[in-house]
């Protein structure tokens, strides 16, 4: 099976993290790969980036279809452009919020979620209501690193370290989900230093989206996830028409 990871953001940096804990838990008879949006923001961190990301993605999708690609991890935990994805694809694909909050909830009662700036908690909340979480999501943290400085900031693994442990105390969390895709080198060491299962939605998504493969299981395709009809679109969009 042939599954590809979609950074939709365009930091190759971040894709290689990404790519890495991708291929760690991947399994011996998966070809993994991780490719960057050749459009949009550097980083995703509001709702216009999120937007803005949204055909660089879809590009990378359609890009995967032509070459045989089965299954997609889309690694962005905002999930941006994750049903228009669903759309295009043939078989599944896999938004790194949706997989981490389902993981963490069959580790406890409750999780806690820690995630870069404040002003994507609302968004993560957001996700947590549409996934059906709400019960199992005990609180939204952010520890205000920004995207890019997870790679960059020498204190960041000791300054999420910390957040991590601040949730689980005031939320009396069993388990954390790490809320960015540049957080997915962090889990285990945060896992040791903390003590409770640290998901990375990386991994997550990476085995979710090999399992359903592994079962034989694609897309529905009917309804709401077929293929989007065709037309023309004009401007910058015009590539993206029949």
């Amino acid at each position: 099976m042939h599954i590809r990871v979609v950074n939709p953001n365009t930091s190759r940096a971040m894709t290689d993290t990404i790519e890495r804990c991708a291929r760690a838990v991947a399994g011996p008879g998966t070809l993994l790969d991780a490719v960057t949006s050749e459009m949009g923001p550097a980083s995703i961190e509001s709702h216009y980036d999120e937007a803005l990301s949204v055909p660089g993605l879809l590009a990378a999708i359609r890009r995967g279809e032509a070459e045989g690609v089965d299954g997609y991890v889309l690694a962005c935990f905002g999930d941006p452009g994750l049903d228009a994805a669903r759309e295009l694809a043939s078989g599944p694909v896999i938004g790194i919020a949706e997989a981490a909050m389902r993981t963490a909830a069959h580790l406890g009662r409750g999780f806690s979620v820690v995630t870069t700036l404040g002003r994507t908690v609302g968004r993560a909340a957001d996700l947590a209501e549409r996934y059906g979480m709400r019960h199992f999501c005990r609180g939204i943290h952010a520890c205000e690193i920004p995207v890019l400085a997870l790679d960059t900031d020498p204190d960041a693994r000791k300054i999420v370290t910390e957040a991590c442990r601040e949730a689980v105390e005031a939320d009396r969390s069993d388990a954390i989900v790490l809320g960015c895709a540049g957080m997915a080198d962090l889990s285990a060491h945060v896992r040791a230093e903390v003590g409770v299962p640290v998901v990375d939605g990386v991994a997550a998504a990476t085995l979710t989206v090999q399992s359903l493969l592994t079962l034989g299981l694609r897309k529905s395709g009917r309804g709401e996830f077929a293929a989007p009809p065709p037309k023309p679109y004009t401007g910058s969009l015009r590539s993206f028409g029949a």
